[in-house]
C-alpha cells in the first residue's frame, strides 16, 4: 500500500490498541481517567508506535507482537507532553490544536496525569511477548534507560538550564540526543527486538533511530519559525519567545534545512543492510524530511 495508507492505517490500529490498554472512563477515579485519554486521544502523528511497529517488520517479525511497546513509547511521550506544557516547564496553551491538559483540568491534575501515563507505559510494555534474544524485562529496562535522568529527562534538564543562553551547536545536539533521538530510537529498537533482530540489525537500526530523530527535530525547529499555530496545531515561535535555542538560532535557517537533509541521509544509509525490507522505513524517513506540520 501507499505510505499515506499505511501510515493512517498503522495509527488507526495503534489508537484500538491504547484505548484497550487504557483505564476506561468509567473506572474510578474518573477524572484521572478522563484525563489521561483526553490527552493520549488529543490526535497526533503516531510517530513512533509506527516506526516500532514498521522496525518490527523490517526484521521479519509480526506487528502485532510489537504492539505493547508502540503504545508504551506513546504513552511515555504524551507524558512529557503533558509535563513539558506545564507553566513551571514550557508553559504552553495548546497542544496538537487543543488546549493543553493543565488548561482543562488544571496543574495537579496535569502532574498526576504524565505520572500516571508514565506508570501505565510500564505496565504496557511488560506484557510485550518474549523473544528468543529478548525477555521481557529487556523491553522494560529498554524504556527505563531512555525514560530516566541521562536521557529523557536529563535532554529536559538541559534544555531548561539553557534558556536564555547562547549554545553551540553540539550543546543544542545534547540536548535533542537526550530527547527528541533517545525516545525515536528506542521506538525503533523496541519493535526490532521484538522481532529478535540480530547484534547487527539492532545496531543497524540504533544509528537510523538516532539520525532520523534529531533530523525530526531540526524540522520541527524549522517550523516552530515559519509555520503558523493553527498549521502546528501548537503555538507557534514559542522557543523564540523564551529564548531557546533552536536549530535555526544557531546555524540560520539555510543551514537548518541542510542538516536536516544530511541527517536524513545518515539515517537512509544505516538502513542499507536491510535491502527491500527496509522501504516502509525509508519512505518514513524522506516523509518526514519533507512535512510541513
Amino acid at each position: 500500500m501507499d505510505l499515506k495508507t499505511y501510515l493512517a492505517d498503522r495509527a488507526a490500529e495503534v489508537d484500538a490498541a491504547l484505548d484497550a490498554f487504557l483505564p476506561k472512563v468509567k473506572e474510578k477515579p474518573s477524572s484521572i481517567h478522563e484525563a489521561m485519554r483526553y490527552t493520549v486521544f488529543a490526535g497526533g502523528k503516531r510517530l513512533r508506535p509506527i516506526l516500532c511497529l514498521a522496525a518490527a517488520e523490517a526484521c521479519g517479525g509480526d506487528p502485532e507482537s510489537a504492539m505493547p511497546p508502540a503504545c508504551a513509547v506513546e504513552i511515555m511521550h504524551t507524558y512529557s507532553l503533558v509535563h513539558d506544557d506545564l507553566p513551571c516547564m514550557d508553559d504552553d496553551d495548546l497542544r496538537r490544536g487543543r488546549p493543553t491538559c493543565h488548561k482543562v483540568y488544571g496543574e495537579g491534575m496535569a502532574v498526576l496525569t504524565g505520572d500516571a501515563l508514565l506508570t501505565e507505559a510500564f505496565l504496557i510494555i511488560a506484557q510485550t511477548p518474549a523473544a528468543k534474544r529478548y525477555p521481557a524485562a529487556a523491553y522494560v529496562a529498554e524504556l527505563a534507560l531512555t525514560g530516566g535522568s541521562t536521557r529523557l529527562i536529563g535532554g529536559q534538564v538541559m534544555d531548561l538550564e539553557g534558556e536564555g543562553k547562547k549554545l553551540t551547536k553540539a550543546q543544542l545536539v545534547k540536548i535533542h540526543e537526550a530527547k527528541t533521538a533517545a525516545l525515536l530510537a528506542t521506538s525503533i529498537r523496541l519493535g526490532a527486538m521484538t522481532a529478535n533482530a540480530s547484534d547487527e540489525k539492532l545496531e543497524a537500526l540504533t544509528t537510523f533511530g538516532h539520525a532520523l530523530g534529531l533530523a525530526f527535530q531540526v524540522i520541527d525547529d524549522i517550523l516552530d519559525v515559519t509555520q503558523s499555530t493553527e498549521v502546528l496545531g501548537k503555538t507557534a515561535g514559542k522557543d523564540v519567545a523564551v529564548e531557546k535555542a533552536t536549530y535555526p538560532s544557531v546555524l540560520g535557517l539555510d543551514k537548518a534545512r541542510k542538516e536536516a537533509a544530511k541527517l536524513t541521509k545518515q539515517a537512509l544509509d544505516a538502513l542499507d543492510p536491510f535491502k527491500k525490507k527496509g522501504a516502509r522505513l525509508r519512505e518514513i524517513a524522506g516523509y518526514l524530511l519533507k512535512r510541513e506540520y
